[in-house]
């Protein structure tokens, strides 16, 4: 449904296509309406934007990370990332007990070419 993720991956994030630079807009296809309006909402919450803010900042991060920087309860944090994670925006790759969140920067550079179209 969304663009492919990119076969590159950062070698501190074990295989995670993380910390890469942005794809060029050209080479992405913009969303189409359905994509567009998915991502959108799950972007439409106030905690979610933080924690996509934190990750762009922060390339990765764990879990844990989010809860000490973030006044919510865990449960909460990961129902968040959850909806994040469904809608293609962030990635995440399990690390022992922990799991290690990134942006999407395939799926960010698709969203961002989608709102110029509008």
């Amino acid at each position: 449904m969304y663009p492919a993720n990119s076969t590159e991956t950062s070698p501190t994030t074990n295989g995670v296509a993380c910390a890469i630079p942005e794809p060029v807009m050209d080479e992405v296809d913009p969303l189409n309406d359905d994509e567009l309006a998915h991502i959108t909402k799950a972007l439409g919450n106030p905690t979610r934007i933080r924690i996509f803010r934190l990750l762009t900042e922060r390339q990765t991060c764990v879990t844990g990370e989010l809860v000490a920087e973030l006044p919510l309860a865990q449960s909460t944090i990961s129902e968040h990332l959850r909806i994040l994670r469904e809608a293609n925006l962030i990635q995440g790759e399990i690390e022992g007990p922990r799991t290690s969140y990134c942006i999407n920067q395939r799926v960010l550079a698709a969203y961002k070419r989608a709102i110029e179209t509008l």
